[in-house]
């Protein structure tokens, strides 16, 4: 491990912290006593800021960065993950795409927020399904305990909507979890279900004809957030109906 890059990265994230948004941010990402991420340690960096920080160690080597990874604050795994995505958007060797793949893959437990998720899966994971790759170890994911791991098939999904228009993939992924009783797994699939009905009007309002009786009331929230308000009523009503 190099330890003197890992200190510099550390130190970069500590110049830009505001300690003023950390109990805000402690808040927002459920870090109290029984919530999702209890015990997670936050210094206060905003995304724009952590983004160009981990453009500057962008390629940096594998112990760099799973120590950053396996860092108890928050704010360093996000950047590690951001320098992972800096480095394969922008990598002209096609070999180091597939490695630096299978450092997310094995790392994916460090992604256990769900912002980590949410700013990695869909921009590495999300290409290489739409590439045709990875497609037994994506699928894998959808089967653990790890919810986290669960959240990174779903979201990414997203690439395949909002890059390819290929919805009925998408929607397959969705079909696997529609029982899932986590809420930030519901969230997840009405997220990628409204970016669906973006491209696909029919294939959503499909979606939700045969699932309605089984839905959450926070993924049909999500999945909708874009129809008029009458319409959302109505699926509300729908809903309401179907599982009385």
């Amino acid at each position: 491990m190099n330890q003197s890059t890992t200190e510099k990265w550390q130190r970069a994230l500590a110049d830009v912290a505001r300690p003023e948004k950390v109990k805000i941010l402690q808040r927002f990402f459920k870090t109290g006593k029984g919530e999702y991420a209890e015990g997670d340690i936050m210094i206060g960096v905003t995304v724009p800021d952590n983004r160009t920080v981990a453009k500057e160690f962008a390629g940096a080597d594998d112990g760099t960065l799973a120590a950053m990874l396996y860092s108890p604050v928050h704010e360093h795994r996000l950047s590690a993950l951001l320098a992972m995505v800096h480095t394969y958007e922008r990598c002209k060797d096609v070999k180091l795409r597939p490695h630096i793949i299978d450092m997310y893959l094995a790392h994916a437990d460090c992604c256990n927020n769900w912002d980590l998720v949410d700013l990695s899966a869909p921009k590495l994971l999300g290409p290489e399904i739409a590439a045709g790759r990875r497609l037994g170890e994506h699928a894998a994911l959808s089967e653990v305990e790890s919810m986290w791991r669960r959240r990174i098939a779903i979201v990414s999904t997203l690439h395949l909507v909002m890059r390819h228009r290929r919805t009925a993939e998408a929607l397959a992924e969705c079909d696997r979890h529609i029982g899932d009783m986590e809420p930030l797994i519901q969230k997840a699939v009405g997220w990628v279900m409204r970016e669906v009905g973006k491209k696909d009007l029919g294939a959503l309002l499909y979606w939700l004809e045969r699932h309605i009786g089984v839905i959450s009331a926070t993924t049909l929230s999500y999945a909708t957030e874009k129809l008029d308000k009458a319409e959302r009523r109505q699926w509300q009503q729908r809903r309401k109906e179907a599982q009385s």
